[in-house]
């Protein structure tokens, strides 16, 4: 008796591990740098099928940057999001779609009230499949006659260093300091200029 029992634990270990493995890769993740990172987090995780989204920095060359470091200039980071998402409920497109209007791709190396190419947008594409997706978008979006220049750099992801804690959350964490940055940057204002009733 004692062995089947054993047989049947071994049985539902093995079971509940490989259930876990494959709810662990029905989840993907998509490199995005769209000015603030506490505000591109936060338009992110609003959306259906993002499980997750975290800050921090990417494209520069210094291994481990701080918060310090990277909003001086001269690291070569972006300040950026990676957004862990559930495939089936949210395609790659989509979150492109999405990306695009809740920035302003009319601007080099800045953001909102942010300046300088820590500020940059940009999608770091992680594979051929992410990088043909997102030059279709950006195709689509010249061939639309909306915007004269796009700025936004479409390029292969490197290192992302995740930002410290206190950035993950800003805007759950600090709603009213979040908030006022939010709108004295003018950031919504000036999506709703460039994009209209689209985003």
């Amino acid at each position: 008796m004692s062995a089947r029992l054993n047989l049947l634990l071994a049985v539902c270990v093995l079971s509940f591990a490989t259930v876990a493995r494959a709810a662990d890769t029905a989840t993907a993740n998509a490199l995005f740098a769209g000015g603030c990172f506490w505000c591109i987090e936060a338009d992110f995780e609003k959306l259906d099928g993002v499980i997750d989204v975290e800050s921090g920095y990417i494209g520069g060359k210094l291994a481990n940057p701080t918060y310090q470091q990277v909003s001086r200039g001269g690291t070569g980071h972006a300040e950026a999001v990676r957004v862990r998402y559930d495939p089936r409920k949210v395609s790659y497109e989509k979150l492109l779609d999405y990306f695009w209007r809740h920035i302003d791709p009319t601007v080099k190396d800045r953001q909102f009230c942010d300046v300088g190419s820590q500020y940059r947008s940009a999608i770091f594409y992680q594979n051929a499949a992410e990088e043909k997706a997102a030059r279709a978008s950006l195709q689509a979006l010249q061939q639309s006659g909306r915007f004269e220049h796009i700025y936004t750099e479409i390029v292969p992801a490197t290192t992302f260093y995740l930002a410290e804690e206190y950035h993950q959350d800003y805007y759950k964490k600090n709603p009213v300091r979040y908030g006022y940055y939010r709108y004295s940057c003018g950031r919504d204002a000036r999506v709703e200029a460039v994009w209209g009733g689209a985003h």
